[in-house]
């Protein structure tokens, strides 16, 4: 289950009337437990509890319902006990159904609060499910909640209205629901006049089965895209009259809406409900995107990245600075004047925004900074001089780049409310901008500089409004030029194997002509190598997430050295970690943060992670494409080695569609079946085989043995196979293999008298090599790398352990460890 799942089953379980018997099972139903584990549970199988009324299932939470007002006292016997630390318990949770109270017992984090209110804390237990919890989802549920509920009124329209789901009409299903949330976070806020006006008005007007809310929508629509004074002539109806102007495009163009049934009407009711006002637009932004992908609902509320990992690429790409600058100035009220004003010239640019995340961040640090200004030069109603058209983006599908929009709206009227007041808030926020600074398209063939030039002059005006017209280039000039960009962002990795042909055609675009090897190269190169471009015609940085793997291997020497040239330089680094989300058992991707400068900075700062998870920072005087502290050094591949040593080979590559491979127990059953057959069977090994000490077994038979393995029965069946498998293979260099289906496909090294296997595959938290001697005769696959008949005198390595016959009773770590 995903985090806006459990949200709303626990919603679910607190308006239910309260059964202390099926409480505990009932909770544990909430975050995915099947039902043969609660049933286990129930019949006392795996219930070790010694806590009168409790349920404890290991490894996860000990629950008990306590005798009413007993709740305090019960959630201390549940913390001494001795079964909730035999069982590892990681939670700790008490309830009579009138309060509840919880903790978790790592942290110490608590909760007590009255029963139905328990699941506004529902953050605090998403490891029940595997899922990592992220600060700002404990400490502020309406995000997941308020996503949950547009997610069901989503997907109720579609059902209702499948027109609305082509491609053709998804845009506009889109729009609408950008619409709601507008008006949802405004009538909260007081944007709207008026407690709940758009809810009570909906609720007011329409009819219970759903069947006229389409009609009273879109006429509330209409009214805030005419000015008031126009509202007579167009035909508004008097109840619509208090809404608004909110103009910025929000509202124009195509007023029609989906038709409503009875449930969806009620979805709207339901998210109408919630309070808005602590909406957070950078989590939120996230979650609601999966709304409209149908790819990505069914991990609906999984994508969004927490603060703490955006300010790694942000603090270094400049906010540091920005800090560093503030401290300097202290009360000096002409020096907190120049950074201000220094402030509103700098332009953060995403070319690969999404929802808006890391401009809404950047957005909301800065303001946070500004205020502070403001605060020590006596000007706390100062309006600020941040505009957030200086925050840019690009983003490829029309859904995320609405939102972002939106986002950055909303961003902007919190602030003003934090730091200037509600009222001050209220009177700048209407109408909105009509100009836009979130363009939607392809960023990889997108011209940056014509959506954020080095000044004003040059943008290409191509649309008319904010929210309803798709475009190709942003259209609106900057107030403040000629300041400070910073280009940041997270965009797609997409190594070789896993891009779409539009990827790789994005890449030969940008890459025939200047580079050989393009189509080895990583989607995510191709944001590094525009930056590049882009940092040529101004001085400017860029910082971006990336897979680690392009600061690794081959691909080093193929992409850095056309990058590292012309003034550009890594100003800072962050090396190797697992970028994580709320995805449920989510290990996380590892990556890097790389940021990219023209300015020539004559300090370097490294940040790595030390033993236990802190960051630390290293000033250097350069940084190379290893992320390394050292010269531009680049190690370019050779096929064979330029000291005395032995040649290492890649592994065999069977291509047989598993029939010449086969388990040590499969082999012995042949061995059994046909004593002639052993000599033809030989251990395999690839990384995972030899790492785990578990050999497989594979038939390695000589083109001069041919003739005698294929009259055994028990092979020629499998060669067989192996032919049948050749001859449909789509690969046209498969297909004339099919004329020796008793050898593998491929064969790099012959079996000898030792081998030594170099794994290609290992695990980073490994402080060694893993590489050993092998049994006799033993076949290495192209899972690993192997050195043939060695002499064990130059090669440095010894025999560890040897493995027994195939027909005997074999040794489970045959191969063993190095």
């Amino acid at each position: 289950m995903n985090a806006v799942e459990i949200e709303q089953a626990l919603s679910d379980l607190a308006a239910q009337a309260f059964d202390g018997a099926e409480f505990p099972f009932q909770f544990l139903a909430a975050f995915g437990n099947k039902a043969t584990t609660i049933q286990r549970l129930r019949k006392g199988d795996s219930n070790a509890s010694d806590v009168a009324g409790g349920v404890l299932q290991r490894n996860h939470i000990h629950v008990a319902v306590a005798e009413p007002g007993q709740v305090g006292q019960t959630l201390t016997a549940l913390k001494a006990s001795a079964k909730t630390a035999q069982a590892k318990a990681k939670f700790i949770l008490a309830t009579d159904g009138i309060t509840l109270e919880a903790e978790e017992l790592a942290s110490g984090d608590a909760i007590a609060c009255e029963f139905p209110q328990f699941p506004d804390h529902f953050g605090l237990f998403l490891p029940l499910a595997g899922i990592s919890t992220i600060k700002e989802i404990k400490d502020n549920p309406i995000d997941v909640r308020a996503t949950g509920r547009l997610n069901k009124l989503y997907v109720e329209l579609l059902r209702e209205n499948p027109d609305w789901a082509t491609t053709a009409r998804r845009p506009d299903m889109n729009h609408f629901m950008a619409r709601l949330i507008f008006c949802f976070f405004a009538e909260d806020t007081d944007i709207f006049p008026g407690a709940t006006l758009f809810t009570a008005t909906v609720d007011k007007m329409t009819q219970s089965d759903g069947s006229n809310v389409d009609e009273v929508l879109s006429a509330i629509f209409r009214a805030m895209n005419t000015k008031t004074e126009d509202r007579g002539a167009v035909g508004i109806p008097r109840w619509a009259i208090e809404f608004p102007y909110v103009n910025g495009g929000l509202f124009s163009g195509d007023t029609h809406v989906p038709k409503f049934t009875r449930t969806a009407r009620a979805y709207l009711y339901q998210a109408g409900k919630l309070d808005w006002r602590e909406i957070n637009p950078d989590i939120f932004g996230s979650m609601i995107q999966a709304v409209a992908d149908d790819e990505e609902r069914g991990a609906l509320g999984m994508h969004y990245t927490s603060v703490p990992n955006i300010l790694k690429v942000l603090n270094p790409l400049f906010l540091d600075d920005l800090r560093t600058q503030l401290e300097v100035a202290g009360d000096n009220k002409i020096k907190l004047l120049n950074l201000r004003k220094r402030m509103a010239h700098i332009r953060v640019f995403d070319p690969a925004c999404g929802s808006g995340n890391f401009l809404v961040i950047a957005y909301k640090q800065m303001r946070e900074i500004e205020a502070e200004i403001n605060r020590r030069r006596g000007e706390v109603e100062q309006p600020s001089e941040i505009p957030i058209n200086n925050f840019r983006g690009i983003e490829l599908r029309d859904f995320p780049a609405e939102i972002a929009r939106l986002a950055l709206i909303i961003a902007e009227f919190q602030c003003d409310v934090l730091y200037r007041g509600q009222k001050e808030a209220l009177k700048d926020v209407l109408p909105l901008d009509s100009q836009n600074w979130i363009t939607c398209g392809n960023a990889l063939q997108v011209d940056w500089l014509g959506i954020c030039p080095p000044t004003g002059t040059g943008v290409k005006l191509i649309g008319s409004d904010l929210f309803n017209t798709p475009l190709d280039q942003a259209e609106i000039e900057f107030e403040n030029e000629g300041g400070e960009i910073y280009l940041c962002g997270n965009p797609p990795y997409a190594g070789l194997s896993s891009q779409a042909e539009s990827q790789k055609e994005d890449l030969r675009i940008l890459f025939e002509g200047v580079s050989d090897y393009w189509k080895s190269f990583d989607y995510v190169m191709g944001w590094f190598w525009k930056a590049h471009l882009f940092m040529r015609g101004q001085v400017s940085k860029a910082a971006f997430v990336t897979t680690n793997s392009i600061c690794q291997g081959q691909l080093v020497p193929m992409f850095w050295p056309l990058l590292l040239k012309d003034g550009t330089t890594i100003h800072f680094a962050h090396t190797s970690f697992k970028w994580q989300n709320l995805a449920a058992n989510n290990a996380g991707v590892t990556v890097a943060i790389i940021g990219l400068s023209s300015g020539g900075e004559r300090v370097k700062r490294l940040y790595s992670l030390n033993g236990v998870g802190e960051t630390v920072q290293a000033e250097v005087e350069n940084i190379n494409a290893y992320l390394v502290a050292g010269p531009n050094i680049y190690v370019e591949p050779a096929a064979k080695p330029n000291l005395d040593v032995p040649t290492m080979f890649w592994g065999n590559k069977p291509v047989d569609g598993g029939h010449l491979l086969m388990s040590l127990e499969e082999a012995r059953a042949i061995s059994v079946a046909s004593g002639e057959a052993a000599p033809y069977l030989r251990y395999y090994y690839g990384s995972h085989e030899f790492i785990d000490g578990r050999p497989r077994v594979c038939i390695w038979v000589e083109d001069s043995d041919r003739e005698a393995a294929e009259a055994i029965p028990q092979l020629g069946e499998r060669f067989n196979s192996v032919r049948e498998f050749r001859l449909a293979s789509k690969a046209k260099e498969t297909r004339p293999a099919s004329k020796y289906p008793h050898r593998f496909r491929q064969i790099q090294g012959v079996p000898g008298n030792q081998s030594i296997i170099v794994p290609i595959h290992s695990s980073e938290t490994r402080q060694y090599l893993p590489v050993g001697l092998l049994p006799k005769r033993s076949v290495i696959s192209n899972a690993a790398f192997g050195i043939y008949d060695a002499p064990l005198s130059k090669s440095g390595y010894t025999k560890i352990c040897t493995g027994s016959s195939i027909s005997g009773a074999g040794r489970r770590n045959a191969g063993g460890r190095q």
